[in-house]
């Protein structure tokens, strides 16, 4: 069977290979979000024993379309950097960053917070 291709047949058969892995390639690069899914990545953690009653929680968020703090809305830059204060209650409070893709998938974050006022340390 290989010996009735001729060499100009092979070329064209090769530049087809070529184009369809090119192809391949290219739309699995442009479906990387979809494949992804949604990130997010706390940048700054503040320490999780504070005395202090407030504390800043700042990340950035890829691929998202909307982002929640303890199922408040949040914002983020055009980056996708975003910088949100948080009121601790005393004792032990919990943080839980939610986001969610166009896809409807989700990616959620937790960590947990001990406020201890000054008077007690």
């Amino acid at each position: 069977m290989w010996s009735d291709l001729s060499f100009r047949s092979i070329v064209r058969l090769s530049f087809l290979a070529l184009f369809l892995l090119f192809v391949l390639g290219y739309v699995i690069f442009q479906a990387r979000y979809m494949i992804v899914g949604p990130r997010i990545t706390l940048t700054e953690v503040p320490p999780s024993v504070s005395n202090e009653r407030q504390v800043t929680l700042v990340g950035t968020a890829f691929n998202i379309t909307r982002l929640w703090l303890n199922d408040r809305p949040i914002y983020t830059d055009p980056d996708g950097n975003f910088k949100e204060a948080f009121v601790l209650e005393n004792g032990y409070t919990i943080a839980t960053l939610r986001a969610e893709d166009r896809y409807g998938r989700e990616t959620i974050i937790t960590r947990s917070f001990v406020y201890l006022p000054a008077s007690f340390n």
